[in-house]
């Protein structure tokens, strides 16, 4: 029987590795690769901020895991994973129901090597009012949701006879990545919504506020990146708070620790991760405070040397500092690439290799208007340069992820349907 490698989700790094090992062991036989999945499908995380804006259609850019297995020679299963029993190598899978009908039971998966890529989820730290009125921006659903939640404030203020101004209140909490992303699309929207007839609501009546616990926005970049990325949130007029903790959250808006309160009728938070709840000390597995796995600097877990885990799912030590590998996509890259070849290795009865994270910098997108890049030099300095150069790259991310999914010819297909639907289709996903 061959060997068989299981692997738990079909994010950006579960899917490259899940592809990466089905093209050269799967293809020749050395391993049965499985990748398990809660979707039928694949949508880059980082873009999720633009599905919420209506500027990508989910639709068009998702990839189906069961073609994509069978083009790349490994097995796709559709599951969520729900408990692990380490001494029989069995993974488990919950029921999957739909509505009050019971589509697939329980099941059991055989593995002889596992590996946890699941991902992470929206951390609130237990604010009040949070989970009840806050849109949890870490799902291609609640990324839809806030769409069409979005959409149908224009809508209702299309419909309003009177020639008074409409205004439309967006509070987003954490000055991250994904909170900037979101509210530069956001801002981006609405001026294409006025383009479409959507004129009640004008985009100066679009008030869009973020909040932000730290001194600045992207506290992880450096001092000039931030200064240059706050420069360019406040030429698109979004309002920003920073040095101010939301304490409470209301059908109405915010509160903040200070005694501010930020009027908004949607609200996303955005401003922290953690690993799925049944994470934590599953099968007597390592975990740590936010649930993540523990892992030593192969990826293995610390008790147990079948069972890989990265991504955000994974605490990984980072080389010369106390601080683990980030969870950014980039990380989960590098860390499927150099996974693929430990478990090659590991077929050929080889020690797996040791990960060694490269900061390469980050780079944020403000929407067409603008973008940011903060790359990282020798002796730990940084350059940090703004525009069309920095959103080519940021975009070259993206295609970077794909050419690891499908190959150069493919990928160069992809960029050319997309360039037709851009002049084909609307600017802005309509429904």
């Amino acid at each position: 029987m061959s060997h068989r490698i299981v692997i738990v989700g079909g994010g950006a790094g579960g899917l490259e590795l899940a592809t990466l090992l089905g093209n050269k062991a799967g293809k020749k036989g050395q391993a049965e690769i499985t990748l398990v999945d809660a979707n039928m499908t694949h949508l880059w995380k980082p873009r999720l901020h633009e599905v919420a804006a209506g500027v990508l259609n989910a639709d068009v850019d998702e990839l189906n895991y069961v073609a994509h297995a069978q083009r790349h020679h490994f097995k796709f299963i559709m599951g969520r994973m729900c408990n692990l029993d380490r001494g029989k190598k069995q993974l488990i899978l919950e029921p999957h129901i739909e509505g009050n009908e019971e589509i697939l039971p329980q099941r059991t998966i055989h593995y002889d090597t596992l590996v946890i890529s699941i991902g992470s989820n929206t951390n609130d730290f237990g604010t009040k009012g949070a989970s009840e009125h806050c849109i949890f921006l870490d799902k291609r659903a609640a990324a839809e949701a806030f769409h069409r939640k979005f959409l149908n404030e224009y809508l209702k203020a299309s419909q309003d006879p009177s020639d008074e101004s409409k205004h439309c209140n967006i509070a987003i909490v954490g000055a991250g990545a994904t909170g900037v992303e979101l509210a530069a699309e956001l801002n981006h929207s609405a001026h294409e919504l006025v383009d479409y007839g959507f004129d009640q609501i004008k985009p100066e009546n679009l008030t869009i506020t973020i909040i932000e616990a730290a001194d600045r926005v992207l506290p992880v970049l450096s001092e000039k990146a931030s200064a240059a990325i706050l420069r360019q949130l406040k030429e698109l007029n979004i309002q920003v708070l920073t040095n101010e903790m939301v304490t409470e959250i209301t059908a109405d808006g915010l509160h903040t620790k200070s005694g501010k309160f930020v009027p908004a009728f949607l609200k996303v938070w955005s401003a922290g991760i953690k690993a799925p709840e049944f994470l934590n000390g599953i099968a007597g597995l390592e975990s740590n405070r936010i649930n993540q796995l523990v892992v030593t600097n192969t990826l293995q877990t610390t008790r147990d040397e079948n069972i890989f885990s990265f991504g955000d799912c994974a605490q990984c030590p980072r080389q010369d500092t106390d601080t683990p590998v980030p969870p950014r996509a980039a990380s989960a890259h590098q860390q499927a690439k150099l996974l693929a070849k430990s478990l090659h290795r590991r077929l050929e009865g080889k020690d797996p290799l040791p990960f060694v994270y490269q900061d390469k910098g980050s780079l944020i997108s403000l929407s067409k208007k603008g973008s940011v890049g903060n790359i990282m030099g020798n002796l730990s300095k940084d350059f940090t340069f703004e525009g069309k150069v920095a959103r080519f790259m940021y975009i070259t991310l993206y295609r970077m992820h794909q050419f690891t999914l499908h190959g150069v010819f493919r990928t160069l297909l992809l960029i050319l349907r997309d360039r037709i639907n851009r002049r084909a289709s609307p600017t802005l996903k309509l429904h």
